[in-house]
């Protein structure tokens, strides 16, 4: 990684002084090689550049989508100014950062993901006028493409902000004076906290953490019926995913030799190829640390006679992102006692499929899913029953954990901050898309259980998709019956 040049960071995004940077040296690396900048090498790097303004641009594919989800957000809070951050690069050690995600509201109203970019929405006579506030291109003048450590030359070409205007639909403003705009604004102002703190503290004394929540609210909450954009990109995310799950299969032999991490690099290589990135950190769980819900060190053995849980999801190059469990016989074959636990995780989850429907209650598909696993872990004697008994105590968390599902979009566990009584109490409608996957996990110290069952744990995991008459597996391209997996095994290693 190259590093003689690069400088700390030149000036703060919202910092009103940034105004002035052609007139302030920008800073170098303390022990940098070069101790600075001759006026000669300073003069000639500002010239000698081509034009490499882009003039045939069109718009991103969800243009129509996000100026509609804008117009929504607009109705909403009609009279007052809407602030939505996409948030600052963070630092993940010295003068190096973590890759860059923008906030899922500000992507979400803008397909813009680019750091410190912030969407405001002015309010205009019966509506709003949205500007979009990016950092131009690099500046040639004062030096900063090539000093800077977030430069052009260093990080790469941002977009014009003429280019961003088309791009997004959206007129596009420098970030740099955005503070001032802020500190100076009057009536009532909304902001989406949590993300930028320029842009909270230019705002400091003109919010309150109930209005803005509210703003937050609304945003989850709309997200929570898919337009049809949306559920194309969760299909695409699904499609690369369900190819991820065959690439391991095909090196399960490898990761034998190796470790989990042989499995989580196999997918992560599916994930950048095809998509941005993961949607959340693969779980790559062998043997007893599939009893581990979200085991995400894969650094433990894969052995020939256990199961293998994986849970895991490509992100699309618009953040979405699929989120698919399942657990494989890492010799192909299941044993008897693995493949009747399988089996009835498999049962639960038919269920628990079934019970999507529009118009049903959301919890009704953890309900029936939890009914067969109580149902089974009774059969087992592995709980006293009656069965209804087990339910009412809540009994069968001891092996089951966890939900059977949750929300599914650009967050993984999709629209969290959406009211109660509009999500876990709410009623299921065409649009929505939800995770369904039950698992029964059976850890290696408890005592209650036979020591045969200790050490296994099952997952199934698959994204439906409500629609106007019942469900849609998103992810059906991958097998769930036990039998119909280890063909599907042996035909991949084959």
């Amino acid at each position: 990684m190259a590093e003689e040049l690069t400088p700390e960071t030149p000036e703060a995004v919202l910092d009103p002084a940034a105004d002035a940077a052609d007139e302030e040296p920008i800073k170098q690396r303390k022990n940098g090689l070069y101790p600075g900048v001759s006026d000669e090498l300073a003069e000639n790097m500002k010239s000698g550049w081509a034009d490499t303004e882009l003039h045939d641009l069109e718009p991103i594919a969800q243009a129509a989508e996000t100026a509609a989800r804008r117009a929504a957000l607009s109705a909403r809070f009609p009279g007052e100014r809407l602030v939505i951050p996409a948030g600052n690069l963070k630092t993940r050690s010295n003068d190096t950062e973590y890759s860059f995600r923008a906030s899922v509201e500000y992507a979400w109203l803008t397909g813009n993901q680019t750091e410190d970019g912030v969407l405001v929405l002015e309010p205009e006579g019966e509506g709003h006028v949205a500007t979009l506030y990016l950092l131009p291109r690099s500046d040639r003048e004062n030096g900063e493409f090539w000093l800077s450590g977030q430069g052009e030359l260093w990080v790469g070409r941002r977009h014009s902000l003429t280019e961003a205007g088309t791009l997004y639909g959206i007129p596009a403003s420098d970030v740099r004076e955005l503070a001032d705009k802020l500190r100076g604004a009057t009536g009532p102002v909304r902001v989406v906290r949590g993300h930028d703190a320029g842009v909270e503290a230019a705002l400091t004394d003109k919010v309150t953490a109930e209005r803005d929540e509210e703003l937050r609210v609304f945003l989850s909450e709309a997200r929570l019926v898919k337009d049809d954009f949306e559920i194309g990109e969760l299909q695409k995310a699904v499609d690369s995913t369900v190819r991820g799950f065959e690439d391991v299969v095909r090196v399960l032999d490898r990761a034998e030799a190796t470790s989990e991490r042989y499995i989580e690099g196999t997918f992560f290589l599916r994930a950048r190829v095809e998509g941005n990135d993961v949607g959340y950190g693969t779980i790559a769980a062998a043997g007893p640390h599939a009893c581990t819900l979200h085991w995400v060190r894969n650094d433990g053995p894969v052995r020939s006679g256990e199961l293998l849980l994986l849970d895991a999801g490509v992100e699309t190059h618009t953040y979405y992102t699929a989120d698919v469990t399942r657990t494989l016989p890492v010799n192909g074959r299941f044993s008897e006692l693995q493949k009747k636990i399988y089996d009835a995780v498999y049962d639960a989850q038919e269920a628990g499929i079934a019970a999507v429907q529009p118009g049903a209650k959301y919890r009704d598909f953890h309900d029936a899913a939890q009914r067969v696993l109580a149902e089974r872990l009774v059969e087992w004697g592995l709980v006293e029953g009656p069965v209804e008994r087990v339910l009412e105590l809540g009994l069968q968390r001891r092996w089951t954990l966890h939900g059977t599902g949750h929300m599914l979009g650009m967050d993984v566990h999709d629209c969290a901050a959406a009211r109660t009584e509009t999500y876990v109490e709410g009623v299921l409608e065409p649009g929505m898309v939800l995770t369904v996957e039950p698992g029964l996990y059976f850890q290696a110290d408890d005592l209650t259980v036979p020591e045969e069952y200790r050490g296994i744990g099952v997952r199934i995991e698959d994204d439906i998709l409500v629609t106007a008459d019942g469900n849609r597996n998103l992810s059906d391209g991958l097998p769930r019956r036990s039998d119909e997996v280890e063909a599907w095994m042996a035909s991949l290693k084959a």
